[in-house]
């Protein structure tokens, strides 16, 4: 029986490619006005950007205990084997409530075949780990060959981003008061990477345009032969950004594909308005 893949909201993929590879999206949720929704399906990102620029800082839930049961159990009644790639669990706790759900499902149905995988990544880095898993499953790839693929490529994913406002990550911690005042009065631009699962300042960088062209030259120091790679662009509401960057990247490093979506309401909500983020695979051939 082929596998079933299933992935969560904060990997940023588009409704075209959930319904080409008949992935099961469960979504996370954002709370504004005290008002509830679900990433993808109730709330647009531009809503959530939107709010975000007239002053409201939106609040993000992860997916619930809930909502894994019921999908893990639909599934293992079926006998329909699936893996789940989860949200990095160092910025969420949805992985570790899916693990929870995964043994008590496994407790009532101990012929159940899935497995919950913590990808480390977020936005289309997870996205990218996730298209790679579906194709191969649509192909009648092996469980375990899916698996180890995509825990290799989810290892080897690198994050390069930057923000448009130190404010957004002000007002969600990630920031001093002072940092966010001081950058934006001098202009600079933060460039920020994940560094197993985390996020981790990288550079400061002053003025927009050089900070895209550092975002090239980090993918041709970090990048592991782009030119076959399929790699991804994700924006905050940027997409004139977003154009530019894979103009750059295509001129200079011609890769076998870019694949650019928005950022989705629940990263963004944390990130802001503005966000530009690249990902690519490195030249680390073994897990971090």
């Amino acid at each position: 029986m082929t596998i079933k893949i299933i992935c969560d909201s904060a990997c940023d993929l588009s409704h075209e490619a959930y319904h080409e590879y008949g992935l099961d999206m469960l979504p996370l949720k954002v709370t504004l006005d005290d008002k509830e929704y679900e990433d993808g399906k109730s709330i647009s990102p531009e809503q959530v950007y939107a709010e975000m620029r007239n002053g409201k800082t939106p609040k993000t839930v992860q997916v619930t205990a809930q909502t894994f049961t019921e999908t893990f159990t639909n599934y293992a009644e079926k006998q329909q084997p699936f893996i789940y790639f989860a949200f990095s669990s160092e910025l969420s706790g949805t992985y570790q409530t899916a693990k929870m759900v995964e043994q008590e499902v496994k407790s009532d149905y101990p012929d159940a075949d899935f497995h919950v995988i913590d990808t480390k990544c977020a936005s289309l880095g997870c996205g990218l780990v996730v298209l790679r898993a579906a194709e191969m499953a649509h192909k009648g790839a092996e469980r375990d060959d899916i698996i180890k693929e995509a825990q290799t490529m989810a290892a080897n994913m690198e994050h390069i981003f930057t923000v448009e406002d130190l404010e957004y990550l002000y007002r969600g911690g990630r920031v001093s008061r002072t940092a966010a005042f001081v950058g934006s009065l001098l202009k600079i631009k933060p460039l920020l990477h994940v560094e197993n699962g985390q996020l981790k300042p990288l550079e400061k960088i002053r003025g927009s345009k050089k900070v895209l062209r550092r975002m090239v030259d980090v993918m041709k120091e970090r990048g592991n032969d782009v030119s076959e790679q399929r790699i991804a662009i994700s924006h905050g509401d940027a997409q004139d950004k977003a154009e530019q960057l894979a103009e750059l990247i295509q001129e200079e490093l011609n890769p076998k594909d870019i694949y650019i979506h928005q950022i989705g309401a629940v990263i963004g909500a944390h990130a802001g308005p503005g966000t530009l983020a690249l990902f690519f695979l490195n030249d680390t051939q073994s897990p971090k």
